[in-house]
C-alpha cells in the first residue's frame, strides 16, 4: 500500500510525523479536538523540514539534521510558542510543560537530558537551546509509539481527502469519522490492512470526486 509504505518510511517519520509530535508537545491537541495539527500548518511546515532531503542520496542525513535544527530553531521564536513559554519559565518549568502538553511521563534520565539543553538553571531565554529541549521532548520515543496511530488516521485525511477531519463535507463537522477509523484501528492494533482504513478513503466518494470520477 502506497500511502502506508510512506507514513511508515523514514522520511515521513522524520519530517512529516516529526512536524505532527512538534505540535502536539508544545500545544497539546487543539481545542474541543483529539488531534494537535491543522493541515494548513502541517504542510508548509512539513515541507521545510523535508526541503532538499532525498533519502539515500549522499549526505541526506546531514541535511535533514541541518533541516530539523533550523525549523526547531524557528519554531521556537514564533509569538504563539514565545506566548505560551515566555523566558521567565525556569528549565524544569519549560521541559515539564512540554511533557505535560505531550501526555507523557518521561523517565528521569529524559526529563534530566531535556533539562541540561539549558546552560543556566534559572533561564530558558536561548532559542537555540529551546529547539533542542523541545526536540528532545518531540523525538522521545514513547510519544512517537503513543501517537502513531492517531498520526496514522489524521494522514489519511490530509493525504487523501487535503482536508481537516472536521471540514466540510464531514457531515457532522466534527471528529466523529476520525474517531471511527482510530477505534478501529486500535481494534486491530494497528493493522491498517484488517481496519480496511486505506482501502475506504481510496475508494470514497469525496476522494474519487477529487479526479472527477
Amino acid at each position: 500500500n502506497v500511502s502506508a509504505a510512506y507514513f511508515l518510511s523514514i522520511e515521513f517519520q522524520q519530517t512529516g510525523y516529526l512536524v505532527y509530535r512538534i505540535y502536539k508537545a508544545s500545544y497539546g491537541n487543539l481545542p474541543n479536538a483529539p488531534v494537535p495539527i491543522r493541515l494548513s500548518e502541517f504542510t508548509p511546515d512539513t515541507q521545510k523540514i523535508g526541503q532538499g532531503v532525498i533519502v539515500n542520496q549522499t549526505g541526506w542525513e546531514q541535511r535533514l539534521e541541518n533541516n530539523k535544527q533550523a525549523f526547531a530553531t524557528e519554531f521556537v521564536q514564533r509569538s504563539r510558542f514565545t506566548s505560551a513559554y515566555p523566558t521567565s519559565l525556569t528549565p524544569d518549568q519549560f521541559v515539564d510543560t512540554l511533557f505535560a502538553n505531550a501526555g507523557v511521563i518521561p523517565s528521569a534520565s529524559d526529563r534530566a537530558a531535556a533539562i541540561s539543553e539549558f546552560a543556566s538553571p534559572m533561564t530558558t531565554n536561548d532559542a537555540a537551546a529551546r529547539a533542542r529541549a523541545l526536540r528532545r521532548v518531540a523525538e522521545n520515543s514513547t510519544l512517537a509509539q503513543q501517537e502513531f496511530n492517531r498520526a496514522f488516521v489524521l494522514m489519511q485525511y490530509f493525504g487523501y481527502l487535503r482536508r481537516n477531519p472536521n471540514d466540510a463535507p464531514e457531515a457532522t463537522l466534527d471528529f466523529q469519522g476520525y474517531n471511527f477509523w482510530l477505534t478501529k484501528l486500535n481494534q486491530f492494533n494497528g493493522n491498517f490492512i484488517q481496519a480496511e482504513m486505506v482501502k475506504a478513503f481510496l475508494v470514497s466518494t469525496e476522494y474519487r470526486q477529487r479526479f472527477g470520477s
